[in-house]
């Protein structure tokens, strides 16, 4: 896999090509430090991945990007810093794959940031494949546990990697008014997870926001802030800051098992694109209280990690592709 590296600064593309030359099957044949020179590089020759800065001179990451995405067909990932916060989600929106946030400290570098770095990395060519579906080809397997709500009253959905694509993909599916309550939890650093409830709200014709602690639940769409736990309880909404699960705060597993304990049998939980498992615990929960799971098939997945870790421990009833999760949830909310 053939990665050109975007950016600015010498010593941040020699910081992240260094990373990228150490994981398998990967190389760096060109480095650029603006758009303009990136531009004259695609031109020239097709790499697997585009690694592009979001603030650059001459021809910024944005412009760089609809550039990219007019004439070619190479998926691109952001490389962020938390001040470009709302660049980087109007870069998703304009058809960036995903974001990378720059690491704060160059000299402590933590092995779960390079993990994700690394499957983000190896996961894009498959979703630049995935893109270029636009009908289900995948036929929902039924699996033998659970019957879906006769009334439904909630859904949780959670998501990693590959995951805020996909969120505004189905969240701008959905009409106004909503007849249920939609709690998300994106793994996305905080401070990003702001920006991204405000484009979803901005796009969408539902009200998105960013869950706020002890907040009276209503029927709109909330989504968990970076760096806080998201639970459910009396009706409310509450934030905490208890250990990372799965090496990650905020856990799908802390929605989905305080959810299963509110709404029971009326409870709808999804689990999109991701690495790890986390939410197979949660959907356990989910379903031994008589809800229903549904999760995202291989195919249409940037990562098959979350979902695969649910359905092989035979937690979920559907599995359905991102088309046919966007299409179920307009049906289940309407």
């Amino acid at each position: 896999m053939d990665i050109l590296v975007v950016d600015d600064s010498a010593f941040m593309r020699k910081i992240v090509t260094d990373l990228l030359l150490k994981m398998p099957n990967v190389t760096v044949t060109h480095t650029a430090r603006n758009g303009k020179i990136a531009l004259t590089l695609l031109a020239e020759y097709q790499p697997d991945v585009v690694l592009l800065d979001v603030e650059m001179p001459i021809l910024n990451g944005l412009e760089t990007l609809k550039r990219i995405k007019a004439q070619y067909e190479v998926p691109v990932v952001m490389l962020s810093a938390l001040t470009n916060k709302e660049v980087t989600i109007e870069a998703l929106h304009l058809g960036a794959a995903d974001f990378v946030e720059k690491p704060t400290n160059i000299k402590e570098i933590k092995d779960e940031w390079i993990r994700e770095f690394y499957w983000k990395i190896k996961s894009l060519p498959k979703q630049a494949a995935t893109e270029r579906i636009t009908e289900p080809t995948v036929t929902p397997k039924l699996l033998p546990t659970g019957q879906f709500p006769s009334k439904v009253k909630a859904v949780v959905i959670g998501a990693s990697t590959g995951g805020p694509k996909s969120l505004l993909k189905i969240i701008e599916s959905l009409a106004h008014p909503l007849t249920v309550p939609i709690f998300i939890v994106q793994h996305m650093p905080k401070g990003f997870t702001a920006s991204f409830a405000q484009r979803m709200n901005e796009e969408a014709q539902v009200t998105v926001k960013e869950a706020q602690d002890a907040e009276r639940i209503q029927n709109i769409v909330y989504l968990c802030p970076g760096d806080y736990h998201m639970t459910l309880s009396d009706g409310r909404i509450w934030l905490n800051q208890e250990e990372k699960i799965h090496g990650t705060r905020p856990a799908v597993d802390h929605l989905f098992r305080s959810a299963a304990q509110l709404y029971g049998n009326t409870l709808v939980g999804f689990l999109l694109t991701g690495m790890g498992k986390d939410g197979t615990a949660g959907m356990k929960q989910i379903a031994l209280h008589g809800g229903y799971n549904i999760a995202q098939d291989k195919q249409s997945s940037v990562v098959f990690g979350m979902p695969k870790h649910a359905i092989e421990a035979g937690v979920v009833q559907e599995v359905l592709s991102l088309e046919e999760i966007a299409i179920k949830l307009k049906q289940i909310v309407r």
